[in-house]
């Protein structure tokens, strides 16, 4: 199936900077934060900063896109004369957007809509939808870019570590970290984003300095030498993600590079003083 109508989209919590989107054509359907008496559409109308401002007051919820957004999008696509859509939603065990593309796809008229299992989320998500923008571009084939974005997710590492797990236990999207790690010790879990686009525990390290430390480490062993795209994707932590880029570099010859903080959506569940890294051979 060869077409060069090919659009790419992608939700809001792929952390992608909007000139990148632009950039690559990349369209972008925002996730719901929701308060009690409010709600905002994620990083459209509401940012990062004021989520973590807002904590100590009131700990919202997230939700699904709008089915009007998503099909808001889709309608504009297809005016545009795109034949085809490669929807690229984060992790189906993070949250329902997927199963909720699949629905709105299964019964659009007019376009054919490919819903794809990241099994990811934050700028692993993003750099998937980067490459399926330029496999569209290159190849001109749905499956020939399926098949590349399914090959980068394989191929890539997503790792973070939190200052703490009260706001994964909170938002019940802990999946397999123990939530009663010892805070006694100050054990800290480096978590990682396992195949299924789960949450689960890599390794402990005692303190943060030491769960960063090993964050790194686990990078280091697995890309030395090599040349990487690399994110660095932080919760109110931008002078420490910018630390970790600073030690990745030294090691890893790095192509393309993000250091960006990441979706109110994202920031609720993993609350002030998430850093994570993301990197895959370029």
């Amino acid at each position: 199936m060869l077409t060069n109508k090919i659009a790419i989209v992608t939700d809001s919590t792929s952390d992608l900077p909007k000139d990148v989107a632009k950039e690559y054509g990349i369209r972008v359907v925002p996730l719901r934060i929701v308060y009690t008496n409010e709600e905002y559409k994620d990083r459209v109308e509401i940012t990062p900063e004021s989520i973590y401002a807002r904590l100590d007051e009131e700990i919202p919820t997230s939700t699904l896109p709008l089915s009007e957004d998503m099909l808001a999008v889709f309608d504009e696509l297809k005016a545009e004369g795109y034949e085809h859509v490669i929807m690229l939603p984060l992790s189906s065990n993070l949250s329902g957007t997927y199963n909720l593309a699949q629905l709105l796809a299964k019964d659009y008229e007019g376009m054919q809509i490919h819903v794809v299992e990241s099994a990811t989320l934050s700028l692993g998500l993003g750099f998937m939808a980067i490459e399926a923008a330029k496999a569209a571009k290159e190849t001109g084939s749905v499956e020939e870019t399926i098949a590349h974005v399914n090959a980068v997710r394989k191929n890539m590492t997503g790792l973070f570590v939190l200052k703490t797990l009260k706001y994964l236990k909170l938002g019940g999207r802990i999946g397999k970290v123990s939530a009663t790690l010892g805070t006694m010790l100050h054990l800290k879990p480096i978590i990682w984003v396992n195949d299924e686009g789960i949450y689960e525990t890599l390794t402990k390290a005692r303190g943060r300095g030491r769960s960063i430390e090993s964050l790194v480490d686990k990078i280091k062993t697995k890309y030395r030498g090599k040349c990487i795209n690399l994110a660095i994707v932080h919760g109110d932590a931008y002078q420490e993600a910018v630390k970790v880029y600073e030690k990745v570099a030294q090691f890893a010859h790095v192509k393309l590079k993000f250091i960006e903080q990441v979706s109110p959506v994202i920031g609720l569940h993993t609350g002030p003083g998430l850093l994570g890294v993301i990197a895959y051979e370029a």
